[in-house]
């Protein structure tokens, strides 16, 4: 190993306004991402793209042509002595945030990168180690990306069928689209296919908001070997429809004076954040920042779960609070919504049932990679751990 100044190993560069820029088909990276596609790139080659203001620590990479905005460096690494990849992981390992010169929103200066001291294996070690968190990375990537799809493929068969109404009529064709028959329905304000109805939420399952025990920092289990505790911040945790791993724990002591759940089990957040709906997949405890749905037929289990993600915006616009919105029990259980007649909730809950399942699994897979990445890379990067010929061509 041998240690570098950064300002040896790379050469940092400032982004550029991109406002003018036509639509086209190279990406632009803010701080926080992927804002847009132009048609012009300010650099071709792999890159390191380090934050100058806002959060720190949101390092990201990229190996394709591409814009960085002004609130984003982008570099040119000297290839000679580092592997892109290997010091963008390296880097990712670092608490940046000591180096902060920004008196109000966080802010770096070139000097303040430069001076970093990396501590680095040979060129070729290198790239067989970043080989290795690469392909781990792609998965990772791609499993997300499936799920994404997957996600919008059960959202789009719930708009045909339930916002659309061209679900399969008798002969396989769209029911409205083909001329089927539709009646007013006086609470909706609104036609749907004859045969359907409207109802109150509350009539279709029951609702019931979350509780916490009183004071409830002297429930709160730092050991993370009580029962998981599902916060209003878990809420927004991933866009997956499911919850499968819980930040915070509380002690046994708090259960019986909080709400606890089983697996599988439909939530949907009414404090901060409110109409968010997951599905918490381990047993826990509920916070009395979300609203429980429970007892319903097993067909309406993934209709309700976009029922509400649909209604969203009509929740915000309900909900209460000048700076954390509240969104009150009633205003779900009085919640008008259409109720499909029994044999076409049936048929788009077999089909959306193994996309949601298939959405799970990846999930589950893609926290199991993530978890063995995040475990490998510390060994890798300081010698710890290394990897042979065989496992880096994989």
């Amino acid at each position: 190993m041998k240690e570098y100044k950064l300002s040896q190993l790379l050469e940092i560069k400032n982004g550029k306004d991109h406002k003018e820029l036509p639509n086209g088909n190279y990406p632009v990276f803010g701080s926080g991402g992927i804002m847009r596609y132009v048609n012009k790139y300010l650099y071709g080659k792999p890159s390191i793209l380090l934050p100058r203001k806002g959060s720190l620590n949101n390092i990201q990479y990229c190996d394709v042509p591409f814009w960085t905005v002004d609130t984003l460096y982008y570099t040119e690494v000297n290839e000679k002595l580092a592997c892109p990849y290997y010091l963008y992981s390296y880097l990712c390992l670092l608490d940046l945030s000591g180096l902060d010169t920004g008196t109000g929103v966080p802010s770096m200066t070139f000097d303040s990168y430069y001076n970093i001291k990396v501590m680095l294996p040979e060129i070729e070690e290198q790239k067989r180690v970043a080989s290795v968190l690469q392909n781990l990375d792609h998965k990772i990537a791609l499993n997300r990306q499936i799920n994404d799809n997957l996600e919008a493929m059960a959202k789009q068969l719930y708009d045909y069928w339930f916002v659309q109404f061209d679900f399969p009529n008798e002969d396989g064709k769209p029911y409205k689209s083909s001329g089927g028959t539709m009646v007013w329905n006086e609470k909706l304000k609104r036609e749907i296919p004859q045969g359907w109805d409207s109802s109150m939420l509350q009539s279709i399952c029951t609702i019931k908001r979350g509780a916490s025990p009183r004071p409830i920092d002297d429930f709160m289990d730092e050991s993370h070997k009580g029962m998981p505790w599902v916060k209003i911040s878990d809420a927004t945790n991933s866009n997956s429809p499911f919850m499968t791993t819980i930040k915070e724990h509380i002690i046994l002591d708090g259960v019986p004076k909080s709400v606890k759940v089983i697996p599988s089990t439909l939530v949907v957040s009414n404090s901060a954040t409110p109409g968010i709906p997951k599905f918490i997949q381990i047993e826990a405890c509920v916070h009395d920042g979300w609203l429980v749905l429970t007892d319903y037929q097993e067909i309406y289990k993934y209709y309700l779960y976009y029922v509400i993600k649909m209604i969203r915006h009509n929740l915000l616009h309900i909900a209460s609070g000048s700076i954390f919105k509240n969104l009150k029990t009633d205003y779900l259980k009085e919640f008008i919504c259409i109720t499909p007649s029994t044999e076409i909730l049936s048929k788009y809950h077999n089909l959306v049932k193994p996309i949601m399942q298939e959405i799970l699994l990846l999930q589950r897979d893609t926290e199991v990679l993530t978890k063995q990445r995040d475990e490998l890379l510390p060994l890798l990067m300081n010698g710890q751990a290394s990897v042979n010929y065989h496992l880096s061509a994989c």
